[in-house]
């Protein structure tokens, strides 16, 4: 168990972040799509925040608003104590912050050789001396997350998934990052190959010191990895806590909902625990309700909850929720 000092400076802080979009909803008309909503959250050096929810949550857009890949709508993101927001600290930031993508397959240049897709941080940002210095990096990078020297001339698309996700991985390593953006990593991969890269992520964490925001939809894969886990639902946050805290005891009823379904492989158990099952379809960004944005699905809804969002408050040190019935449910 990893232990943090509670009085230093966060390395990642993201401050009431809000990512909306322009969609065209008739002629000459357009309607922001809410994709990140008032978001707040720290990061400490070392640490893994684990992110989940489901797909379209928003989860996603908040890893690419952090390195402003996309431009924050409103809200600050400040890094190792500095506030980005000129091109001067988003290039600086680029340095020392990247990301993972999610599909392998996608995210490499298929025109490109392994040794150029890894290589190509360090072309941008001339972090090598000459050539051999180069081509000594990339083959260092290449050992490091488990492929061999003669993949370098070949092409993405000789690979398998898992392969693929490791030339991802070394590209993310080249500039020595401090901080990386995981976005699904593994969720594209075979099962058995999901665990290899899982461990591979923590030996790299250790070796390295490295901080992640590991964005997730499987539960179990964020808790075997992640120190805390935000859940996130239709753009806000609805509760954050130590890893052991958000399995043993989710406090928000979909948080509840979402631990319901993880299988459990003692069958007493599984027996023993009540599936809770929501009813109806996430709502679109679009067209959110008003009031909690979960109240839709919520079991436990009541009229008060459509007047305004709950606040997104601690309820025990280091676990915050955001439910108008926390304390009657």
């Amino acid at each position: 168990m990893k232990t943090f000092d509670e009085n230093s400076r966060p390395l990642v802080e993201v401050q009431h972040l809000k990512q909306y979009f322009n969609i065209n909803v008739g002629a000459f008309k357009t309607k922001p799509l809410k994709a990140v909503d008032d978001v707040s959250f720290s990061i400490r050096r070392g640490e893994t925040l684990g992110l989940v929810g489901e797909s379209g949550c928003g989860k996603t857009t908040v890893g690419r608003s952090i390195l402003h890949l996309y431009k924050p709508t409103a809200g600050e993101v400040i890094f190792d104590g500095k506030k980005i927001s000129d091109k001067a600290g988003i290039n600086e930031l680029r340095k020392k912050a990247t990301m993972v993508f999610q599909d392998p397959y996608s995210s490499l240049d298929p025109r490109m050789t392994v040794s150029d897709i890894i290589g190509e941080p360090l072309d941008i940002h001339k972090m090598y001396s000459g050539k051999a210095d180069r081509e000594q990096k990339i083959l260092a990078l290449m050992d490091r997350v488990g492929l061999n020297s003669e993949h370098a001339s070949r092409y993405a698309h000789e690979f398998s998934g898992g392969q693929r996700q490791r030339i991802g991985i070394a590209r993310a390593l080249a500039l020595n990052p401090e901080f990386i953006v995981c976005d699904e990593p593994v969720s594209a991969l075979d099962v058995s190959i999901q665990a290899q890269v899982i461990n591979m992520f923590v030996e790299l964490q250790e070796q390295m010191d490295l901080t992640y925001l590991f964005i997730a939809h499987d539960i179990l894969v964020v808790r075997h990895i992640s120190d805390r886990i935000a859940v996130m639902y239709l753009g806000k946050m609805v509760e954050l806590a130590d890893a052991a805290e958000i399995y043993d005891r989710p406090l928000h009823p979909y948080t509840k909902s979402l631990m319901s379904a993880v299988p459990q492989p003692d069958p007493k158990i599984a027996k023993a625990n009540k599936r809770i099952v929501l009813t109806g379809d996430i709502p679109s960004p679009l067209n959110a309700p008003s009031g909690c944005p979960f109240r839709t699905r919520c079991p436990h809804a009541a009229p008060c909850c459509a007047e305004g969002m709950p606040e997104f408050k601690e309820v025990a040190p280091g676990h915050f929720v955001a439910c108008h019935r926390l304390n009657e449910i």
